[in-house]
């Protein structure tokens, strides 16, 4: 885990997307409301919190596909700021096992907008591998969707998020549906791209227990941003034994 340079919340010409005074709400009734936080290229950031917290209409709202209160901006390295290119892996979307499609003709699609009964070219496929090779998943290229394993099918729907390279990568849940070995092989190869690409990586999980030696920075959601700091600070706090209802225990 590298060292991250950008710590101050002034965030004077570094490479930040800063969250101010978000706020959402739906019928009526708040979701969150004062949300504000800095994530700086480079770092992986946590967001955690109980169901209902408002963490996926908080991703939503990064992502622009709702409305919401509040700001959101991006400043890339030396100033100005601009709405953030941001690659979204969704939790577990479900295949039919029995579909024909494969990793090739996923990428052809949402590349080309080609229907997927066409030919692919030649060059569309050299462009698969090279976008395959981020999560060294060249291999894959001919698979069934349906066929790839969770750790497999988290590589690919990663390597579609890389494409074009975003400011900043958002995925929900990644550790779900993978197990022990397929998890570190992510978090090292999520470790590799955002030291690569000095982009931000924003992640929800509900496994506290793999954050220590991997996030940078934890972020404690429950109406608000209720706690925030390292794995350990915020593991260990008051605030989260309340939210999960731990009582005294860790």
């Amino acid at each position: 885990m590298r060292n991250i340079k950008h710590n101050s919340s002034e965030c004077s010409g570094s490479c930040c997307l800063a969250v101010h005074n978000l706020g959402a709400s739906a019928e009526g009734e708040n979701i969150f409301h004062d949300v504000s936080f800095h994530v700086h290229c480079g770092e992986i950031v946590a967001l955690i919190g109980p169901n209902g917290a408002g963490k996926s209409t908080l991703i939503k709202s990064l992502l622009g596909q709702r409305e919401y209160s509040g700001s959101i901006t991006f400043t890339p390295a030396g100033g100005g700021s601009q709405r953030p290119l941001i690659g979204y892996v969704p939790q577990s979307p479900s295949f039919d096992r029995g579909e024909p499609v494969s990793v090739l003709d996923l990428f052809s699609m949402c590349m080309t907008k080609r229907p997927v009964f066409l030919p692919v070219k030649k060059s569309i496929r050299s462009d698969v591998i090279d976008c395959l090779s981020r999560v060294k998943g060249e291999s894959l290229i001919d698979k069934r969707i349906g066929a790839l394993s969770g750790g497999e099918l988290q590589r690919v729907l990663l390597a579609l998020a890389l494409e074009p390279v975003p400011h900043m990568l958002i995925l929900d849940e990644p550790m779900s549906g993978i197990d022990v070995e397929g998890m570190q092989r992510l978090k090292e190869m999520l470790d590799e791209i955002r030291v690569k690409y000095d982009l931000s990586i924003l992640i929800t999980t509900h496994d506290f227990a793999s954050l220590e030696g991997f996030a940078d920075k934890v972020l404690l959601l429950k109406d608000t941003i209720i706690k925030a700091g390292s794995p350990s600070d915020v593991l260990s706090s008051a605030e989260f034994r309340r939210v999960f209802n731990l009582g005294g225990e860790l």
